[in-house]
């Protein structure tokens, strides 16, 4: 089967699982169930095909690459989509971009943040997926229903328990209707994972969608190589439809098929949801990180870097990163949206990025701030370089903790060590290089009358940032 690619959908936000989710950093890149990333365990299900085809937007570009190539999968191809227009179109790009690699190219498409606990299970239902598809078939994986879920949509089969036509999709359903649906046996959760020959997708497509398809096929036509991604330009990428491949291909077809699988999947759309999928203790806790219980039960509790005690609680979800703190009921995690809306409406950074960010050289967390001068603690992979720049508002003052530093000032070069300093004046050029095979740790003060992170000029930058 060396001509079948995984490809990864990586564009959602992940905003019911804020504060651990981000729209900078959202839970896809998140280890949230394992010592591996969700977009890892996703690529480490499929390691016997080719590397996978990731399709996300800009702003995760390099974190995809990067937590991908971690394993040894580095990606066949990373396509950027330039605004989200739902997942035909994501998908069609894909299958462009493989066609260019396989003209007989299997596509096995996949969300980045799903949660498959059987996999061996899920690997041989792909293996069939996979031979159904080499015969023309549009093949979409069913999960048989634990119990009545009103938050999946469902797929009805021509004939049930087996490898069989699509009869219809449906909307997630109230609880009746769910009830109605699990009795009946012939229907199944929609995973949202697909199985298909590439050019046989795009052929249907045209037929049912032909102005997406044309609209696509157009501005994958102009696109553009940027370091090792392939980048589609905006302006023509936006007049596709927004469309989800049920509506658009899906539910139209006669070439779709259904195959039912058990493989413990769980969409990990909610902190309920994660909750069932993790470990708990006697009482029904699930803990992660520095966490006490004491006479509580049925709790998700999680803590990135201080002490959490409950005491005599049920039923609720507390988790607590640098800068923020969630407490909920499980029944009412759904609403946690609002307040990611309540944040975006106010102006305020927490639905954005935690306080940790990544960068492509490293990553930096903001460790505190006042009035007129920022505290950073500075971290640089080996080899790696930030961007030759400057600033208008803030000077900054860099002492190395660990590792060695090249610190260039307007063309002065000067070589840190553990223990030294530098001072960067207001207006002067200046980057940051760590030449050593370890990580380069510093702390950075800026002082000056502004200290936003849009006040940087680049003047030359190895990965392509304005």
């Amino acid at each position: 089967m060396n001509n079948v690619y995984p490809v990864i959908l990586s564009g959602g936000s992940g905003t019911r699982l804020w504060p651990l989710s981000r729209k900078h950093y959202p839970k896809q890149f998140l280890k949230l169930t394992s010592s591996y990333t969700m977009v890892q365990e996703t690529a480490l299900r499929l390691t016997g095909f080719n590397k996978p085809i990731a399709v996300c937007n800009e702003a995760h570009r390099f974190t995809i690459a990067e937590q991908l190539t971690e394993i040894g999968q580095t990606p066949s191809a990373v396509i950027l989509e330039p605004v989200a227009r739902n997942t035909a179109p994501a998908i069609a790009l894909a299958a462009l971009k493989s066609l260019e690699l396989d003209e007989n190219a299997v596509l096995v498409v996949l969300a980045a943040d799903h949660v498959i606990e059987d996999t061996d299970a899920f690997q041989i239902a792909v293996e069939a997926a996979v031979k159904e598809a080499e015969n023309g078939s549009l093949v979409t994986f069913g999960v048989v229903p634990e119990k009545p879920e009103t938050g999946f949509g469902y797929i009805q089969a021509e004939v049930e328990g087996q490898l069989s036509a699509i009869k219809r999709f449906v909307e997630k359903p109230d609880l009746e209707t769910a009830e109605q649906y699990v009795t009946s046996g012939d229907y199944y959760w929609n995973s949202g994972m697909f199985v298909f020959k590439a050019k046989n997708f795009l052929e249907e497509l045209n037929v049912h969608q032909p102005k997406m398809f044309q609209l696509v096929q157009t501005a994958y036509k102009q696109a553009s190589s940027d370091l090792d991604f392939t980048r589609i330009p905006k302006d023509a990428f936006a007049l596709c439809p927004d469309n989800s491949i049920d509506y658009a291909v899906m539910e139209k077809t006669q070439k779709g098929m259904v195959l039912p699988i058990s493989v413990g999947w769980n969409d990990v759309g909610s902190f309920s949801a994660l909750w069932e999928v993790l470990d708990k203790d006697e009482q029904g806790n699930a803990s992660l990180g520095d966490i006490k219980n004491i006479d509580s039960q049925n709790c998700l509790v999680q803590s990135e870097n201080q002490f959490v005690a409950t005491i005599g609680v049920k039923d609720l979800v507390i988790i607590g990163t640098k800068d923020s703190v969630l407490v909920a009921h499980k029944e009412r995690v759904q609403d946690v949206k609002k307040i990611v809306q309540y944040l975006g409406g106010t102006g305020r950074s927490e639905h954005l990025l935690h306080r940790e960010v990544h960068r492509p050289w490293g990553k930096y967390d903001s460790i505190d701030n006042g009035s007129r001068y920022q505290v950073k603690r500075i971290t640089v992979k080996p080899g790696a370089s930030l961007s030759k720049q400057m600033h208008h508002h803030r000077a900054e003052h860099w002492i190395v903790v660990s590792g060695t530093a090249i610190v260039e000032v307007d063309e002065k070069e000067t070589l840190l060590s553990e223990n030294q300093s530098i001072y960067i004046p207001l207006g002067a050029t200046h980057r940051l290089t760590n030449p050593g095979k370890v990580s380069l740790e510093l702390i950075e003060v800026q002082s000056g009358s502004y200290l936003g992170e849009d006040d940087i000029v680049r003047f030359n930058d190895v990965y392509g940032r304005s």
